[in-house]
């Protein structure tokens, strides 16, 4: 991978954005009617945006990969007619199983080779929360 590609999937996996993203489409898929098991996993999304604010991107890379990874599994076991791929819902559908395949990889990407030291560094020079 060419290094520009490296550092668009390296800024990708470090922005808080695409797992807040994520959990909109996600809470706009299943909140009505409510279905608790794939509505579940947007709070834990914006729970790792939450995290990647706070100065962790390393792990907050790495949780966003686990939680968009087993979305995109998960939603893709569910069946749909070809009737119902494109609709309105469909294409939602269809892009947020996308973008937690994209957020898994880029996630993985940047927990394998993230660095805790540098994240603690830039965490206390930001010294974001007063402490």
């Amino acid at each position: 991978m060419a290094s520009k590609d490296a550092q668009m999937v390296h800024d990708w996996g470090t922005n808080p954005l695409p797992p807040a993203v994520h959990a909109i489409l996600i809470a706009a898929l299943h909140g009505r009617p409510l279905k608790i098991l794939p509505f579940s996993f947007a709070p834990a999304l914006l729970f790792s945006s939450y995290v990647n604010l706070a100065g962790f991107p390393t792990d907050s890379a790495g949780f966003t990969c686990a939680v968009s990874g087993l979305y995109a599994l998960l939603a893709l076991r569910r069946r749909q007619t070809i009737r119902n791929k494109f609709t309105a819902r469909g294409a939602v559908r269809g892009v947020a199983i996308g973008l937690g395949f994209a957020n898994s990889a880029a996630g993985a990407w940047v927990y394998a080779n993230g660095d805790r030291k540098k994240d603690e560094e830039e965490r206390l020079a930001r010294n974001r929360w007063g402490g």
